[in-house]
């Protein structure tokens, strides 16, 4: 194994390791971020998680309600998670090219357009939000830009760190 191999090993293992240790923290973060914006548009009648309970439901059945609310915030922040990765990514791949914001933004909108509009309700057999109007696309659609702007934004020193 020579010098090189050893070195572009440790760095993809230093990278894959940041970008799980990053992956938490901001998906943390973000997903915090956007808990008052789904109690906001709640109390305002709009439909927001929909589809959070609606797959926990495809694996959970007849569990006692605060059990069942407890999975839903768990599931909330495992998802957070997992969608924070490919941000970083993006961020790092980017290298300053766009402001972090945007590329948070609009990763917040093709999320949106491309899972919640699209693969999940075609997944349950539901009506996508376009079909249903403005008002179920707006609110779930500022939630996830919420959320990418706050990953881009609290993700800096991570993506500095491999932008280089």
């Amino acid at each position: 194994m020579t010098m090189q191999s050893i070195t572009s090993a440790f760095n993809q293992k230093s990278l894959l390791k940041g970008l799980a240790k990053e992956s938490v923290r901001s998906g943390t973060i973000a997903s915090i971020a956007m808990i008052p914006f789904g109690f906001l548009f709640q109390l305002l009648g709009l439909r927001v998680g929909h589809y959070g309970k609606k797959l926990l439901e495809v694996f959970f059945t007849n569990l006692p309600e605060l059990t069942f609310r407890l999975l839903m915030f768990i599931e909330h922040f495992v998802i957070g998670w997992l969608s924070a990765a490919p941000l970083l990514i993006l961020l790092v791949l980017s290298k300053n090219r766009l402001p972090a914001w945007s590329v948070g933004a609009i990763y917040g909108v093709v999320y949106y357009v491309v899972l919640n509009s699209l693969v999940l309700p075609l997944s349950f057999g539901d009506r996508t939000p376009w079909a249903l109007g403005f008002s179920v696309v707006y609110p779930s659609l500022i939630i996830h830009i919420v959320f990418g702007i706050s990953i881009a934004l609290t993700s800096k020193r991570f993506v500095c760190s491999f932008s280089k």
